[in-house]
């Protein structure tokens, strides 16, 4: 005889409307409604121009992740894993998870969280938490202000080798996706910093670091929004930076075969911790030029992911191995002049001031040589006649001196302090 309680009742919020099974990425269209990534993407590459829940006509076929619904699921998921033998006896209609606590059920949580040396009652917290988190704005404001509680999330990520955290990764993902939950709201971010990166004795980064090499896509971009947010200071960017391993496993999150979430984190992440010397010349000697080049030659990427990898690439202009590299690839030098002019005003100064890096501040003939069979010199005209930023005007002009020594015949009756605005 089948016992009932093997039976697992789905949410219908989970399921996705096309498939019908639990959503593994759940992304919403322009009339707001929920699939999973990789059903509506197939709809959409077969010609359709739909949504196919209410058949309304599309005004754009770009979607965006649902992240909290994603937080649900993998709330919803981990109780279904992580209920225990003796619970069976008694099977729920529901899970206990999908009632939100109230604030003052959290604040014993909380409180209990501090004591508690059980894997599971702590996970099931947590969880309880989260959900909590994930409800309002409102209820994540009171979390980050609650006495004890960022320094509680913090203790479990810094005692990662011992209690609860011994060898479980999935403790720490949920850790890790609390504490990003309420992240925005935490406001001494100097004191985060601190407690992560400066306490003795704990060891913040390799619980980040373990999450982003084993942890679930939602729990990588958690992890990453974290690291962004603790590097405030040159010392701390210096500290990750320094971090055995870290740097490589950020470099894989910025893959163009990664979800654009993910491929953002990345990138967000990179941008804050590049900035000191060292973090710079570790980056490129990990082949982070070759990384982002790809990302700014494909096709699919979106404007925020062309826009951080150009501003991570300027980064590295700003040093001689990066420069160097640039230099060496003429693909990539193309790429970034293609993108001037056709994604975004942020887009064309980062693309302009990496070009001016290479080719005024650093004279590399290569790179020259890859600009100017790219067309760059029409788009550096064109830019010239914009409605550009006066730095990108001044690196602009800068640009034609080199051009016109090796085109003179181009440039010899342009007037640089045009400004009249192109129709385009």
């Amino acid at each position: 005889m089948v016992r009932d309680d093997l039976y697992i009742t789905v949410p219908s919020l989970f399921r996705c409307p096309i498939s019908l099974d639990v959503m593994k990425s759940p992304v919403s269209l322009s009339t707001g409604v929920t699939y999973d990534r990789s059903s509506i993407q197939r709809w959409l590459d077969n010609g359709n121009n739909t949504c196919p829940a209410t058949m309304q006509i599309l005004d754009s076929k770009e979607f965006v992740p649902n992240r909290t619904l994603q937080r649900l699921i993998e709330i919803w998921s981990d109780s279904v894993r992580n209920r225990r033998v003796d619970s069976l006896d008694s099977p729920l209609s529901r899970s206990d998870l999908d009632l939100v606590p109230s604030l003052d059920q959290v604040r014993n949580l909380i409180k209990d969280l501090q004591s508690q040396t059980d894997n599971n009652r702590v996970f099931e917290s947590l969880s309880k938490i989260l959900c909590f988190a994930t409800k309002s704005e409102e209820n994540r404001k009171s979390l980050a202000k609650m006495d004890g509680f960022i320094a509680t999330l913090v203790e479990f990520l810094g005692n990662a080798g011992d209690r609860v955290c011994r060898n479980n990764c999935h403790f720490l993902e949920q850790v890790v996706r609390v504490l990003e939950s309420v992240l925005s709201k935490i406001e001494d971010h100097e004191n985060l910093t601190s407690l992560i990166l400066k306490t003795e004795g704990r060891d913040g980064l390799a619980s980040l670091l373990l999450v982003l090499q084993q942890g679930t896509k939602d729990s990588k971009i958690a992890s990453a929004r974290i690291l962004g947010t603790i590097a405030n200071d040159a010392e701390s960017k210096l500290l990750i930076a320094e971090k055995d391993g870290l740097l490589p496993e950020l470099l894989k999150l910025v893959s163009p075969e990664n979800d654009t979430a993910l491929v953002e984190a990345g990138l967000s992440c990179l941008i804050r911790i590049s900035k000191p010397k060292r973090a710079k010349s570790k980056l490129v000697h990990l082949g982070a030029i070759k990384s982002l080049a790809k990302l700014i030659s494909d096709s699919n990427s979106t404007v925020s992911v062309t826009e951080k990898s150009l501003k991570v690439l300027e980064t590295m202009s700003s040093s001689k191995e990066g420069r160097s590299q640039i230099c060496d690839d003429a693909a990539c030098v193309a790429a970034i002049v293609q993108k001037v002019l056709k994604v975004s005003s942020a887009a064309t100064e980062h693309a302009v001031t990496i070009l001016w890096s290479v080719c005024y501040l650093f004279r590399d003939q290569k790179a020259q040589d890859a600009v100017a069979k790219a067309n760059g010199l029409t788009k550096i005209l064109l830019i010239m006649q914009s409605n550009c930023s006066p730095a990108v005007r001044q690196m602009s002009a800068d640009l034609l001196k080199i051009f016109r020594v090796n085109s003179k015949s181009c440039l010899s009756s342009y007037d640089t302090k045009t400004t009249h605005i192109m129709p385009f």
